[in-house]
């Protein structure tokens, strides 16, 4: 049975069996197309941001400064993408993320059957194909942080939406805090490198950890406020050969997938998660509720988020975009106000779907987001042979408003060739490779007659 918005609802769901399932992929006729839709949105719009990161140094990515041009159309791009784009689609993600969890669940339970080793193979394999890809193809990697963070949220699958949204809200603030206080840390570990440095040349002798001090500034200022020479050595690395590349990325991943996953996306990615399973449990990511609640979460979600995006902005702007600013204090505004505007792009895309609007553009947009695996590999695999120099090098070459080019064309791209694709296969390809891994078993790949994607 289908809903209004074209959601099988649970009482599609078989009596139980006898005898529990296997566990086994999800099926077509069992999945949220509202979730697919909005996963499919989630995926293409986390590429408006990464190709930031693809075609220039990533200090560029929030510093129009750094690189990219800083002309009117240039700076108006960042300012666009900042405020409708910058954690939006990410958040969203993770909130899809943490509610998959709570429908895997669900689904293994209404069949008798047990989904914990199933899930916990599953993120394992994320986890390695998140290393692999983080070290190998593009710095950039979530794949490492949401499967191990996941393994953690999963724990929590089975409490109630209230508890869910209490405990997800209490930790959000938790990544704050910490960045204060590493913001702190590396501003006296930067005063500390300067004074070592100092007395180097001056030719005193250091020790080891006074050496160790010097090297753990440098590296945390080619991330965080580097300079021109930091910024060269990272051009030269990504026009260079792919050996290049992998050297300068190793160090720069090993801190983003240890580091960074615990001081910042343990909290932040983790606490969407719990939010995302409570709106899962309350029907919202299945475009369950009424058209009114749809509608007053856009026009609360984007009447707060908003005017703190239009801030966060200007206050960037105001401070130069200076790194360490932004790591310790000026984020802030952004971390939060991209929260609310999720919310907003949410409410949106699920009010589409209740409407029954521009539904030839929804299938579409959900088939990117059955193959969302896929298509955020593909993203990394297509944008790094254009712009790195193992590839067409050209990295640095491209304006930031004229990126958005190679955005809108590898979009349009996979609105194109996902339907077409999943008319005649069942997952995508990454997606049958990290499902066969999971299950101990190849999986059919072919599409069964009469069960496209449409």
């Amino acid at each position: 049975m289908k809903n209004k918005a074209g959601n099988v609802s649970n009482d599609a769901t078989t009596a139980l069996p006898d005898e529990p399932e296997a566990p086994a992929p999800i099926r077509s006729s069992e999945r949220f197309q509202s979730m697919d839709t909005l996963r499919g949105v989630a995926v293409l719009g986390i590429l408006v941001m990464n190709i930031y990161a693809f075609a220039m140094p990533f200090a560029a990515y929030s510093n129009p400064l750094a690189m990219g041009g800083t002309d009117p159309l240039n700076m108006g791009t960042w300012f666009v993408t900042h405020i409708l784009f910058d954690q939006k689609f990410l958040s969203i993600f993770a909130m899809l993320y943490g509610a998959g969890m709570v429908m895997m669940t669900d689904r293994a339970e209404a069949k008798g059957a047990k989904i914990t080793r199933v899930f916990y193979r599953r993120s394992f394999w994320l986890l390695v194909i998140g290393i692999l890809h983080g070290y190998l193809i593009w710095v950039g990697d979530i794949l490492f942080a949401y499967a191990a963070i996941g393994m953690l949220m999963f724990l929590l699958r089975k409490r109630s939406p209230t508890t869910l949204i209490v405990i997800g809200v209490l930790m959000l603030p938790m990544a704050n805090v910490l960045g204060a206080l590493g913001g702190a840390y590396t501003i006296e570990l930067r005063d500390q490198a300067i004074e070592l440095e100092a007395r180097q040349a001056a030719g005193d002798e250091l020790t080891d950890s006074e050496l160790a001090k010097i090297k753990e500034w440098n590296l945390s200022a080619a991330f965080m406020a580097p300079d021109a020479e930091d910024i060269q050595r990272d051009i030269d690395a990504y026009r260079g050969t792919y050996a290049d590349a992998l050297e300068y990325r190793i160090p720069v991943i090993a801190m983003l997938q240890t580091q960074g996953t615990f001081f910042y996306l343990l909290w932040r990615a983790g606490g969407l998660m719990l939010i995302g399973m409570a709106l899962m449990k309350l029907g919202v990511l299945k475009a369950q509720r009424s058209s009114r609640f749809y509608r007053n979460m856009m026009l609360l979600g984007y009447g707060i988020g908003l005017p703190i995006m239009a801030f966060s902005a200007i206050d960037l702007y105001n401070h130069d975009f200076d790194g360490l600013y932004a790591f310790k204090t000026g984020m802030i505004s952004n971390y939060w106000g991209s929260i609310f505007v999720a919310l907003g792009h949410v409410g949106l895309v699920m009010s589409l779907v209740r409407a029954g609007a521009l539904v030839a553009l929804q299938k579409r947009f959900a088939a990117v987001g059955r193959m969302a695996f896929t298509n955020y590999l593909m993203h990394s695999l297509v944008m790094t042979t254009i712009f790195y120099g193992h590839g067409f090098n050209l990295y640095t070459e491209v304006p930031r408003f004229y990126q958005m080019g190679f955005v809108v064309a590898l979009i349009g791209l996979q609105l194109l060739y996902s339907p077409w694709w999943l008319q005649r296969f069942r997952f995508g390809p990454a997606e049958w490779l990290w499902r066969s891994m999971t299950y101990w078993r190849l999986q059919p790949m072919r599409q069964p007659a009469g069960q496209g994607a449409g």
